[in-house]
């Protein structure tokens, strides 16, 4: 069967007995429907802390056409664990529909290892998304109306860094020209659409701990500059309450479950490649209330996802992973050793040897950078040989870390018990997680960090125009600031088509973005772009309404 026929084959708990299994009460939930809800903000803070709430991290090598199966295994994951006797809880971030229509089709997990209800989390969920990019949108409105309106602010409409967004990949708007066709439309300017996920919205809304920081940070955003290069934020059009109260209902996490009913919080959801790729902080943080284990995912590969997920996620909100879980498969480490896509499912030794480097410099990176515990989870296919699988093994374990096999995919949360296992073990050993860079570090030097220890750089280029975009906002007070590179998450490097481990290329920053709200500094680098486009055959084409069944999602 198909993901969605399993999913829509599920036997589903109502979300007031998922919740009540959790200590939830009834008048905590706001229903969405009978199997999805969203939990009160003030219950959640009314919660203590739980002294030995373990969170574990899900990340990947880098990702392949083949697919990693990443949150699939978060899901299978958490399901094993509760398998196993342990009080497990998942935290997902949303799907976007750029995607879903896209290239990648659903993201709820596959197989026998899903959230449900599938359709939903994939369409329109709870209307987070919606929310997210209306109050972006006021505020791109409100900065057009005062510019309209007189410009008491002196805004310099060559300053505006503000953009529009949509939750489609639409490569049509990533630049256009606005306010045509008279004076009554405004002053025409050059601009673009960045997609939902990319927008500093949802950085804040993903990094906020309350609805009070979430304004105060609304408030801190920087639209753009005066004639005078005084930098221009929300609140000086007194946006930060409107747009909060938008955003309101949408900042409480959403309580969904897995085919197993396990319950998951799935909350927001910025891209790795182009934003820092995790879930909310508050649902996280009551996750941990709620669980004694909390398995969380970052988005595409360590070096993307699981960075930022430390670099950003740990360092503003506390948060500290008592374990890691990378990500791999025999086809896909098979496709980096220079396998064509076609042949991935036949062995190939020489290829899956090859390809491992990848896995090595993830593995490492985790460990000896990150200075975090990690095992090795293989998403297990039948494609996969023995000879494979014992290469594998060797190779891994000659590293100094286990690796399990798992069947989660076909066999649910019973085919990732051992993994289950190895993670509580880990969970148990002593760390202290490490960051890549200080806070005190210059930009250019937290940049030059991620480069050369995480992606295997051996030196950053820019322009002059882009060392004195970094130089002034060094000297603004804005040096303190992590930083979040946009790259291909395809590649260590920024071209998508060196697979392996590369070494020694250059990272090429091309454009500096101010993250006020969010309290970054987004750097782009090669040919990543903030609105993605469509493939010659978007998933679109196979998705359809037949008989009162969503079909072709995933």
């Amino acid at each position: 069967m198909s993901d969605i026929e399993i999913a829509q084959g599920a036997v589903m708990k109502p979300i007031l007995e998922i919740g009540h299994a959790l200590g939830i009460a009834e008048d905590d939930l706001e229903n969405y429907g009978r199997y999805k809800a969203k939990v009160s903000l003030k219950y959640l803070d009314s919660l203590p802390k739980r002294a030995n709430s373990k969170l574990i991290l899900v990340t990947a090598i880098s990702p392949t056409p083949a697919g990693e199966g990443k949150t699939t295994t978060t899901v299978g994951l958490g399901d094993a664990l509760r398998h196993i006797g342990k009080n497990a809880m998942i935290a997902l971030r949303e799907p976007s529909l750029g995607p879903v229509f896209g290239m990648k089709g659903g993201a709820a997990g596959g197989g026998y290892a899903q959230v449900v209800p599938m359709e939903d989390i994939n369409l329109h969920f709870t209307g987070d998304f919606n929310a997210i990019a209306l109050a972006n949108n006021l505020l791109a409105a409100l900065i057009d109306n005062h510019i309209h309106h007189g410009n008491v602010l002196d805004i310099d409409v060559r300053r505006i860094s503000w953009k529009r967004v949509v939750d489609m990949n639409d490569r049509a708007l990533r630049e256009i020209v606005q306010s045509l066709g008279g004076v009554g439309n405004g002053f025409p300017r050059s601009d673009g659409f960045d997609i939902v996920v990319a927008s500093e919205i949802m950085a804040i809304f993903c990094l906020a701990t309350s609805i009070e920081d979430l304004k105060e940070r609304i408030g801190n955003i920087v639209i753009g500059y005066s004639k005078d290069k005084k930098a221009i934020c929300a609140r000086d059009l007194n946006a930060q309450g409107a747009m909060t109260v938008i955003l309101k209902d949408a900042f409480k996490p959403n309580l969904v479950q897995t085919l197993e009913n396990t319950p998951a919080f799935i909350h927001g959801g910025p891209f790795a490649n182009i934003a820092h790729g995790c879930n909310s902080v508050i649902a996280t943080t009551s996750a941990m209330k709620l669980a004694d284990y909390v398995v969380t995912e970052a988005g595409f590969g360590a070096d993307l996802g699981a960075e930022k997920f430390i670099d950003i996620k740990c360092r503003k909100s506390g948060l500290r992973p008592s374990a890691c879980v990378l990500v791999a498969t025999i086809r896909a480490l098979k496709y980096h050793g220079g396998a064509d896509l076609k042949t991935i499912t036949e062995e190939n030794l020489p290829a899956l040897e090859a390809g491992m480097v990848n896995l090595e410099r993830h593995v490492k990176n985790i460990r000896d950078v990150y200075n975090l515990p990690v095992v090795v989870s293989i998403n297990n296919f039948t494609s996969d040989t023995e000879a494979e699988v014992a290469l594998l093994r060797k190779k891994v374990e000659a590293l100094g870390v286990k690796i399990v096999l798992a069947t989660h995919w076909a066999d649910g949360g019973a085919g990732a018990a051992d993994l289950a296992h190895a993670v509580v073990e880990l969970c148990e050993e002593p760390n202290k997680m490490t960051f890549v860079y200080q806070d005190e570090a210059s930009l250019w030097e937290k940049i030059n960090s991620v480069a050369t220890k995480v992606y295997g750089a051996s030196d950053v280029s820019a322009d002059a125009k882009i060392r004195n975009k970094l130089k002034e906002l060094q000297e603004a007070g804005y040096g303190s600031f992590p930083i979040c590179i946009a790259k291909t998450q395809y590649s260590f490097s920024t071209d998508a088509a060196l697979r392996g481990a590369p070494t020694g290329h250059i990272l090429n920053i091309r454009e500096v973005r101010l993250s006020a709200g969010a309290q970054f500094i987004v750097i782009v680098c090669g040919e990543i772009m903030t609105m993605p486009g469509l493939p010659k055959i978007p998933s679109s084409e196979r998705i359809d309404y037949i008989d009162g069944k969503v079909v072709g999602l995933f």
